[in-house]
């Protein structure tokens, strides 16, 4: 496979560790205790390789439709460009990878990332990883990007604003950012943060903060700024009786949402 072109001035082995405001410093440390685990299905991070297959199939279908792409097809993105920002170990970067996009991938964690250059590495794909923020994504010229996907991180930065609009502008003219996170409601509280973490134990505890989950129309007005046009949010919710997650029209706990820019 080629390797990912980067962008002017941004290189996979520039030096570390990532810097910029975005950064909230205890959820980098908690991440990066748990750095080796990122791979072990039954560790964890169980809950996102469960949840991996719906967050997989949504990004396909729906990049699949802005581009003209058959997702049938064997690397049915062939040609087109990819950034996962807060990529933790590759989970999703690798499948993107397999997909066919170049793909760069940048986490605030260098523990991260070299866990995720390990795994990948030993699959023989060829990702272009670097402990980076956006801030610096943005400051070095990278990109554009075909596609930018902001999954399941904005929920744990310091500043989402900033975050989330730097993080559009990497998107290319006609291109979409994908954004996953949890919904401030009091159904999220009861299941997204007190059942799956003091409960059911899906997630080590402390590993959410409610109160820095966002709403749908937060995060619209947060991109009102900027030239994108914003859709969604589209649910993603699990279903205890066939142990799945799939899309679904209830967005008040899991959602995501689309960002495109003409």
């Amino acid at each position: 496979m080629r390797k990912p072109q980067t962008g002017q001035g941004f290189s996979d082995t520039a030096p570390e560790p990532a810097q910029g405001a975005s950064i909230d410093p205890a959820d980098v440390a908690r991440f990066s205790a748990q750095a080796a685990e990122w791979w072990d299905a039954t560790g964890p991070f169980a809950p996102l390789h469960k949840f991996n297959p719906a967050r997989l199939a949504f990004i396909r279908d729906r990049v699949a439709e802005r581009f003209g792409r058959d997702p049938k097809t064997r690397a049915p993105f062939e040609g087109l460009t990819l950034i996962d920002i807060g990529c933790g170990g590759g989970l999703i970067a690798e499948p993107m990878r397999r997909m066919g996009f170049e793909v760069t991938a940048v986490d605030a964690s260098s523990e991260n990332i070299g866990t995720a250059r390990a795994h990948a590495a030993e699959q023989g794909l060829e990702i272009a990883y670097r402990a980076a923020t956006v801030e610096q994504v943005e400051a070095e010229g990278a990109g554009p990007f075909d596609v930018v996907l902001v999954l399941e991180i904005i929920e744990h930065v310091a500043d989402p604003e900033a975050f989330i609009r730097a993080c559009s502008r990497l998107v290319a003219p006609g291109g979409i950012m994908v954004v996953a996170t949890l919904n401030r409601t009091l159904k999220s509280l009861a299941l997204g943060k007190v059942a799956a973490e003091y409960i059911l134990r899906w997630v080590p505890a402390g590993t959410h903060d409610w109160r820095q989950f966002l709403k749908p129309d937060e995060i619209r007005m947060m991109l009102s700024a900027e030239p994108v046009a914003v859709t969604g949010p589209f649910g993603l919710n699990y279903s205890p009786l066939t142990d799945r997650w799939s899309e679904s029209a209830d967005a008040d706990i899991n959602f995501m949402m689309l960002a495109a820019r003409d």
